[in-house]
């Protein structure tokens, strides 16, 4: 009898060390679950804290815009950026280096193609051959029309940027455009408005694409440089331009209204 009465005891402690057993393996597994989805998590959260230059979230062909343009800048079709760059680089010898002025240059190409086909429509009979076909020259619309609407939205951009900063509600972009200005005025004693357009054509067509060969080495070189222009801003702020706004008179009455 007493071993009947032992067994049902023994039986109820081994199931309760069975269900310990299982309750520790499932929990072992959900902490490993647990561990391997942080560690798949871990990347794209570093990822994502990733410092890119001007705060861009975009692969630099988006930022540029993308279709021909930004492939003509990133150099995606070699032999037509070749031929832009070409052109523009003729285009600034021409009218810089040898100082050729645009109407006459225009008056000068239209002379020698009038008079080439001219005598040639008139010799085909002596030299046997057919007659040139000329071909009808019709420039389409849409082009035009999308470059002057983009021409035109850049613009408002600009006026819409320049009347809130005139308003004087934000000293950091007014502090911002008046040393870009002043830098520009500077850069335009050096040169000419052809020779600055030149330069920054030249720039579009060098500098997208070696960043982004090189992004990896830049954006942590960049970061480090815009922590400590931040660090350098906050000083100045904090010694000069707070002192300034506080001896503004609107700055002091719209303080005292808050």
């Amino acid at each position: 009898m007493a071993e009947h009465s032992e067994n049902p005891v023994e039986s109820m402690l081994e199931k309760i060390s069975d269900k310990i057993h299982s309750h520790d393996s499932s929990s072992s597994s959900s902490d490993s679950d647990s561990d391997s989805e942080k560690k798949q998590s871990s990347p794209t959260s570093v990822k994502e804290k990733i410092f890119r230059l001007f705060g861009r979230e975009k692969p630099v062909h988006h930022v540029l815009g993308g279709g021909k343009p930004a492939d003509v800048f990133l150099w995606r079709n070699k032999k037509l950026s070749a031929i832009v760059l070409g052109t523009a680089t003729v285009i600034w010898v021409l009218f810089e280096l040898i100082e050729y002025h645009f109407l006459t240059l225009m008056c000068h190409i239209s002379i020698l193609s009038l008079a080439i086909m001219f005598l040639y429509s008139n010799a085909h009979t002596f030299i046997n051959k057919s007659p040139p076909r000329i071909p009808e020259v019709h420039l389409p619309e849409e082009p035009f029309l999308l470059v002057a609407s983009a021409f035109t939205s850049e613009i408002n951009r600009a006026l819409t940027l320049l009347r809130s900063i005139a308003s004087g509600k934000d000293l950091k972009k007014f502090i911002i455009v008046i040393v870009a200005l002043w830098v520009l005025s500077i850069v335009g004693t050096w040169c000419n408005f052809l020779t600055l357009f030149y330069i920054t054509f030249v720039i579009l067509h060098t500098v997208p694409v070696l960043y982004e060969k090189y992004e990896d080495k830049v954006d942590p070189f960049a970061e480090k440089a815009t922590k400590e222009i931040k660090k350098q801003y906050e000083v100045f702020d904090a010694k000069v331009l707070s002192k300034v706004m506080s001896k503004i008179p609107v700055a002091a009455l719209k303080a005292k209204k808050f």
